[in-house]
């Protein structure tokens, strides 16, 4: 072999082991681009994927409390002298626990007599909502309102709740709770999937916020503010006193 040719040979040899490691960095350096992106969808979609996945758990059923002339997320006679407004976070325990103790109470002393008319309002500190659970609660509650039963949510989701961001309200419970009061699953989901009451729960915010509402729960009982989940007693004297003004006793 001439010398030309050996030396021929050699480049063309040295060519093709360049380009055969080019094609070896660069397939490198596609698989680690992929393997990134793989890491990221797998990060964006592990939360709801582990939601899915996440057992239902045990509910706690409930039995319904009378409500009368219940309307959505209100209850008693529009034209009742005096009107109270709740605002509630469904992750507040202080809020649990004025569902719980006190608001049957004022249910059967006043709304049931015509002189209160009572409205839930869901509403974080400040407007804020303790977690994405409250949000996804507050909007399964007004969903399962569109089917009449706004209130037997209400009441479920209290009686299953039992810390603050602690998996009460996925998804998945918050379908759950729906079958167990009976409504039309397919409607709820497509109301939950189209956040059909989004105006409506920002309303509520807006109008707590336009009168300073600040922790939770908190109350306007003819505009007169009363905060936290004080004991029935001082509901009992405050209604009493608007009642006096209004008229209405």
């Amino acid at each position: 072999m001439s010398k030309k040719v050996e030396e021929k040979s050699k480049r063309q040899q040295l060519r093709e082991e360049r380009l055969r490691r080019q094609r070896q960095q660069r397939i490198v350096t596609l698989l680690i681009v992929v393997g990134a992106v793989l890491i990221v969808v797998a990060l964006l979609i592990y939360p709801t994927l582990q939601q899915s996945l996440a057992p239902t758990g045990e509910i706690v059923r409930i039995t319904p409390k009378p409500r009368p002339n219940a309307n959505f997320n209100a209850m008693g006679d529009p034209n009742a002298p005096v009107k109270i407004y709740e605002f509630s976070d469904y992750q507040c325990p202080f809020c649990k626990r004025f569902s719980d103790q006190t608001e049957p109470l004022i249910v059967e002393n006043y709304v049931a007599t015509g002189k209160v008319y009572f409205e839930y309002i869901p509403y974080g500190p400040g407007g804020i909502p303790i977690g994405q659970e409250s949000i996804d609660a507050a909007m399964a509650s007004f969903c399962a309102g569109e089917q009449g039963k706004f209130w037997e949510y209400h009441d479920i989701l209290f009686a299953n709740h039992t810390g603050e961001n602690v998996g009460d309200y996925t998804p998945k419970r918050l379908e759950a709770f729906a079958k167990a009061l009976d409504l039309n699953i397919e409607q709820f989901n497509q109301c939950m999937k189209e956040k059909r009451y989004q105006d409506k729960l920002n309303e509520g915010v807006a109008f707590g916020r336009q009168n300073n509402i600040g922790g939770t729960p908190s109350f306007l009982i003819n505009g007169k503010l009363i905060e936290g989940a004080v004991p029935y007693q001082v509901f009992q004297q405050e209604i009493e006193a608007a009642l006096a003004a209004a008229g209405g006793q």
